[in-house]
């Protein structure tokens, strides 16, 4: 694992909870971990809603100033450059999209002092709208890469259909996977798997579900 881990992907590919399973199975080895919340345009299923399970982690948290509040606007207040020089882990979780990707795009000149210690990792779930052929999840691929002026370096397979995901979708995501990683020329990281479903995939990273639906979102 490197030292700085970059998620991107399409809106509910799944990109925040495997930031979020990423940053605790590294903290959970021992590891110091920061993770920064990037995701400055959808309100909802972002890293900034795991404080607890962070702070019970030890994991620092690192989010837009206005995040989880009445006022969640797109405002940045933190020097993303000086936490990347600390000791441990960063794992960085992107919003969705090109646009999301934007706010990265703003720190590509600061992360190209560590490009040796970066993985950009673009996650992808065949899934979802708009990403359910490789030409497509490609496509969305690049409009990320030239918004953010950096390129992805692995693919992760996070297929899935949240609590309704079986062996069989997954064992089934695999060739839609393999022919993304193949056609981009980036080897294929992770292959997610929930916990407790025992499947057949290449490079298996069992994931807790930690994104909550909507209305299980408040108290």
């Amino acid at each position: 694992m490197k030292k700085i881990n970059i998620v991107t992907g399409h809106y509910g590919s799944g990109k925040t909870n495997f930031s979020a399973n990423l940053a605790v199975k590294l903290a959970e080895s021992g590891e110091k971990v920061t993770v920064v919340d990037l995701d400055i345009v959808n309100p909802y299923f972002r890293s900034a809603d795991f404080g607890e399970l962070f702070s019970e982690k030890n994991i620092e948290l690192v989010a837009p100033m206005y995040a989880n509040s009445n006022l969640d606007i797109p405002a940045i207040s933190f020097d993303l450059e000086r936490i990347a020089t600390d000791s441990g882990y960063l794992v960085v979780d992107v919003g969705g999209d090109d646009s999301g990707a934007l706010a990265l795009g703003r720190y590509a000149e600061a992360f190209s002092k560590f490009s040796d210690k970066i993985d950009m990792f673009y996650v992808v779930n065949c899934r979802r709208f708009l990403t359910r052929t490789a030409e497509e999840a490609l496509e969305l691929m690049y409009e990320i890469e030239a918004a953010a002026n950096m390129k992805h370096t692995a693919v992760v397979n996070n297929t899935n259909l949240l609590y309704e995901t079986t062996k069989e979708v997954l064992e089934e995501s695999v060739s839609f996977a393999e022919e993304i990683s193949g056609k981009a020329g980036l080897p294929l990281a992770y292959t997610c798997v929930p916990l407790k479903i025992e499947a057949d995939v290449p490079n298996p990273f069992p994931v807790e579900i930690y994104v909550k639906k909507i209305w299980e979102m408040t108290d």
